[in-house]
């Protein structure tokens, strides 16, 4: 399987003055997260500050959903993600083909709480 991989970068890169040095990441991955979590919903607010990604398993019959995982990103690099997802699908539906759309899925988007109103 061919993995592709996108890397946040915080803050501008930093130019070297030695061009022949390179600069290694050394990224860990624990078995317990490399195992994954399964999520069907994807749930996106945001603020001015930050973008807010929960990652939702939904179950047919339950009316309960836990978040499975919330990521809180910076609007620069849910922009460089939202980059990455795009050239990914790209080239997974060029080696694979088009991935078709679904039909959507109704769900409560109270989840359960009181109705928002204007």
């Amino acid at each position: 399987m061919r993995r592709l991989f996108f890397i946040f970068v915080p803050s501008k890169p930093h130019i070297m003055e030695n061009q022949n040095e390179q600069q290694q990441l050394n990224i860990e991955l624990s078995e317990e997260i490399a195992d994954g979590t399964y999520a069907n919903l994807a749930i996106i607010t945001h603020s001015p500050s930050e973008f807010v990604v929960d990652f939702i398993n939904v179950m047919p019959g339950i009316p309960k959903a836990r978040v499975k995982s919330r990521i809180i990103l910076t609007p620069q690099h849910a922009k460089r993600l939202m980059k990455a997802l795009v050239d990914n699908i790209k080239k997974y539906e060029s080696a694979h083909g088009t991935i078709q759309d679904q039909e959507p899925v109704t769900i409560p988007m109270n989840f359960g709480g009181p109705t928002a109103q204007a």
